[in-house]
């Protein structure tokens, strides 16, 4: 199969065999990596080459797209390079719909960190919502949230859908600061995203504080990053799942080529088709476990993950 025009229902069909020999063969980074290894099989590559490297799969290219990490002060963001906007664009518009139903939705979003600096991929998924099934009177928020809320009771009067969402310390100051009792059939969704703003909760914890300000019966949660063009989505129960043409494998901390089992917790790594022309098969700094239904659980971040593999390249 020749994956360098591959659409979206193809990568999902294909096997994960032929698009690892597609990227091992066209990719200098997987290439290199594997060759340092001594082994050519299926290998997660550590997520800190987004940092170091052009992750490119292909001929020579020019990127429709940079995505950048937000990192915190001093490190070295992240940097995905987007060959095709129209197959990042049909990931996030289908992944979305894979889970919820194709209507259109009024759509608020509370990503003040994101919105003040550039190349967000989160502010770039949302901003792709909008424009497809958005209806008018959508739009992005900073920190006024008495102008959020005062949309939200605008919608409320329509009897619009409604899909709210935010990063969590932003969705927690509007849920205390502007309490609303919202339609229980509203999406409102958080994306993570604590640290530095606000004292540090677990997940319980922040959706009770989310359901008690906002008058709904769940909250839902979204995972992404950066460096992949997919995301999983959590309904409200704590656990996420993925579309079809994402994966999820979870291996030991300190053995990567040894899968986890079901139930315990260890190193989450993906295979995201749609990324096939940078890097579908990563290992990211992010601990969880998997359940008998397919489902995963998101425990946390791996402590001192600045990382090793890209010094394997550099130092060989």
């Amino acid at each position: 199969m020749n994956f360098s025009h591959a659409s979206l229902s193809e990568l999902q069909q294909a096997s994960k065999q032929a698009l690892w020999e597609w990227q091992l063969a066209h990719n200098p980074i997987v290439r290199r990596y594997c060759d340092l290894l001594e082994n050519d099989s299926p290998t997660f590559l550590p997520i800190s080459f987004f940092k170091h490297f052009e992750m490119k799969t292909g001929a020579t290219w020019e990127a429709e797209a940079i995505f950048e990490s937000s990192g915190t002060t001093g490190m070295q963001p992240s940097k995905h390079y987007v060959k095709s906007l129209a197959l990042y664009k049909e990931s996030i518009i289908e992944g979305f719909h894979h889970f919820y139903p194709k209507q259109e939705y009024a759509i608020f979003a509370l990503l003040p960190s994101y919105l003040e600096r550039g190349n967000s991929s989160l502010v770039q998924m949302v901003k792709t919502w909008m424009d497809t099934f958005g209806l008018v009177g959508s739009g992005f928020y900073l920190y006024n949230f008495q102008a959020l809320r005062q949309a939200l009771a605008q919608a409320m009067d329509a009897r619009e859908p409604i899909l709210l969402i935010g990063v969590s310390f932003a969705l927690l100051d509007f849920a205390q600061q502007y309490p609303i009792a919202l339609p229980p059939d509203s999406i409102v969704m958080e994306t993570g995203g604590m640290k530095g703003k606000r004292a540090e909760m677990i997940r319980s914890e922040l959706h009770t504080a989310l359901q008690k300000g906002l008058g709904v019966p769940h909250i839902h949660s979204e995972y992404g990053m950066t460096e992949l063009l997919s995301q999983a989505y959590s309904l409200g129960n704590g656990r996420f799942q993925t579309p079809p043409w994402m994966e999820i494998h979870i291996s030991d901390l300190h053995l990567p080529h040894i899968p986890q089992r079901n139930g315990r917790a260890g190193r989450i790594n993906i295979i995201d088709r749609a990324n096939v022309h940078s890097c579908a098969f990563i290992s990211t700094d992010d601990l969880g476990c998997m359940y008998e239904d397919g489902s995963f659980e998101i425990l946390g971040r791996i402590d001192n993950t600045e990382m090793r593999g890209c010094n394997l390249l550099y130092h060989a």
